[in-house]
């Protein structure tokens, strides 16, 4: 048990991803977590049974489930010191002095083909937590923004097959486009657990500098 457990939301828990590996290795250390997905059915059972997790269904897009969360966040009664990407929670941070932590990506600043609309959000992610930091940081809030590499997750298991017209100038070379987008080509990185792992110290302020991007 750590000498001052953390209280820490992380969206996007389902299981093989990295938000419920770094929801796992967390509350392992004895922080209390609040595990939040779009389906709270998808959570890992090894996560969603420990004493100090909570889920709770999120869906960031939806105004409802955000106040839902933030209520139940405030009526846990212990501030919110960590949040694992933006979901609303912004008074309950700044009270807290805490801290946000967005995942952008590497391929917001390195391109490779048939990725573009992808990298294009993970820049627009970076770019905001930039600001963030710069709006924030009066208010004694830090923000970390996480320039993720390869990961091997189940990120790409419901990409659908690229479809080209036959008459497309990139037909010759479909199945190198399709391998790009759903992840077959190229490295197949570290696995979620590993990279969770590795960022514990960045999330929990350990590292200096964390108002920085950060490549992992």
């Amino acid at each position: 048990m750590p000498s001052s457990p953390r209280t820490v939301l992380i969206t996007g828990c389902s299981a093989h991803g990295i938000g419920a590996a770094l929801a796992l290795g967390l509350a392992q250390q004895g922080h209390f977590i609040f595990a939040t997905a779009r389906s709270t059915a998808k959570v890992p059972r090894t996560l969603a049974s420990l004493a100090n997790v909570q889920v709770l269904p999120l869906d960031v897009t939806d105004p409802t489930t955000i106040a839902a969360v933030l209520r139940a966040v405030t009526e846990h009664g212990h501030g919110l010191d960590i949040l694992v990407n933006n979901a609303g929670t912004g008074d309950l941070l700044i009270s807290s002095k805490g801290r946000i932590i967005n995942m952008s990506s590497v391929g917001a600043v390195v391109n490779t083909p048939w990725i573009g609309v992808y990298s294009s959000s993970k820049a627009a992610v970076a770019q905001l937590s930039e600001t963030l930091r710069l709006e924030l940081a009066p208010l004694g809030v830090s923000v970390v923004c996480l320039m993720i590499g390869t990961i091997t997750t189940a990120f790409h298991a419901n990409e659908p097959e690229v479809v080209l017209l036959p008459t497309s100038r990139y037909a010759a070379v479909r199945q190198t486009i399709s391998d790009w987008a759903t992840g077959r080509a190229g490295s197949k990185g570290c696995s979620a657990d590993e990279f969770a792992a590795s960022i514990v110290d960045d999330v929990l302020g350990r590292v200096e500098d964390s108002d920085e991007w950060i490549f992992r």
